[in-house]
This record gives structure tokens, sequence and C-alpha cells, in this order.
């Protein structure tokens, strides 16, 4: 179904943490591998625990592995410095995650324009992604909250503005952590036709982390991660 050369390449990553009183670590992720061709949307499902988070930190540069390589857009996490993390964070990843941290007290446009700040752009460029935010959030259906604040919004709109400040930089890669996990069934039903139709529509590839069979059910592939290996769900 893709052709193109995988974005996300895992290779034997192992991810472990100190265990409590001095008892040898534990190990989250034992030897995991993966490859996410471009234009793919993964679900990433298991029990509470099972290092779904953590997985998804270790692609988005969030955390670092004790082993292995991880490879983002051709780039070796492991060989890049913490400023260099942070530009392929930047240019390459959108992040959504289960709790919106919008800024209280900026706008909505305000809080989608936060991760073009990263940068010194010139007039243009910025004027130009002022566009964007705005026809993104219209796109989204909020076109007419731009001046709201957070609080004036529903769980539902508010999960809106996050998708749409992880899309404000064009990334390549959204990485999703539990998106619908605090929105109620309606809001979770339209989050997700969001985040199916950004992945067809715009070719973003899509890696979500998810207790929902539902969301899980509509993405291209979806694999159970459990005792720190991930496994193919099967779709009878």
């Amino acid at each position: 179904m893709h052709e193109t050369e995988p974005i996300v390449e895992l290779t034997g990553v192992t991810r472990r943490y100190p265990a409590p009183a001095g008892g040898p670590p534990a190990s989250v992720l034992h030897e995991v591998s993966l490859k996410v061709p471009a234009g793919e949307s993964l679900a990433i499902v298991g029990p509470s625990g099972s290092g779904k988070s953590t997985l998804l930190h270790l692609i988005g540069g969030l955390d670092r592995a004790d082993s292995g390589s991880i490879k983002v857009a051709g780039k070796d996490l492991a060989g890049l410095d913490d400023d260099q993390l942070a530009g392929v964070r930047h240019r390459q990843i959108g992040f959504v995650f289960q709790f919106h941290y919008l800024l209280p007290q900026c706008s909505v446009l305000e809080n989608v324009l936060v991760p073009a700040l990263a940068t010194k752009l010139p007039a243009t460029d910025r004027a130009q992604i002022l566009e964007r935010a705005r026809l993104l959030l219209a796109r989204v259906g909020l076109g007419d909250r731009l001046t709201h604040r957070p609080d004036q919004l529903s769980g539902g709109e508010r999960q809106r503005v996050a998708v749409v400040r992880a899309l404000i930089n064009k990334p390549p890669l959204v990485l999703a952590d539990e998106p619908t996990g605090a929105l109620d069934a309606k809001s979770a039903r339209e989050l997700s036709d969001l985040l199916v139709e950004i992945n067809r529509a715009d070719k973003v590839t899509l890696i979500v982390v998810t207790h929902s069979l539902e969301l899980a059910g509509r993405l291209d592939r979806a694999l159970d991660l459990r005792e720190g290996s991930l496994k193919p769900v099967s779709r009878a």
C-alpha cells in the first residue's frame, strides 16, 4: 500500500526504568522493532502501563532509549544532542496529548501559533502562518472561535485546537497519545473523524496510542504492546 521509505524506524529499542528499593531495572520495552511508512496511520493499543506512552515519547524525542536505534525522517535520534532533538520535534513532529495543554491566558488563535514562535521568521512568513492557522481552524469548525480562550470552549473544541496546533508547522508526522481519552463519546467520534481525515487528505503520518478499539479499527494498522513487545492486532 505504501511504497515510500519509512518515516519512523525502530530497531532493537529497549527502555528500562529504575525499580523501587534499589531492585533491578524494569524493562518497559524490550528490543522493539517497527517501521512506519510515510502516510500510514498506525494505532498502538495495549493495557495500561504496558509502555505505549513511553514508546510514543521515544519516537518523539521526548525520552531516550537505553539501547537500539530510532530514526525519524532519516535522522538517528541517538546521535543528536538536545538542541538537535528540539529541531527535529519542531520541524518533523506534531504532538497531540490526552489533555490539550492549551495556555489558558491565550486565545484559540494564539495557542495555535505557539509552535510557530520557536523560530524568528520574516514578516511574509509570519503572515502566511497566520493565514494557515485561520484556515485550519475554519476547517475544523472553529473559524468563529479565534478570540475565545480555552475556558470558553467545550472539551472537544479544545482538543481540536490542540490538533490544529500540532499541524501548524506542517509536520510530516503526528503523534497522538490517547487523544480521545478525556472526551465524551460524541466528541471522541468527531475527533477520530478529524484525525482520519487529516491522515488521508493531507498524507500526514499518524501514530496514535489509544484504548479506543473503534479508533484503532479505523486506522491502516494496529499493533498491541504487551510485555515489552509489539504484535499485530488481528482484524477478522
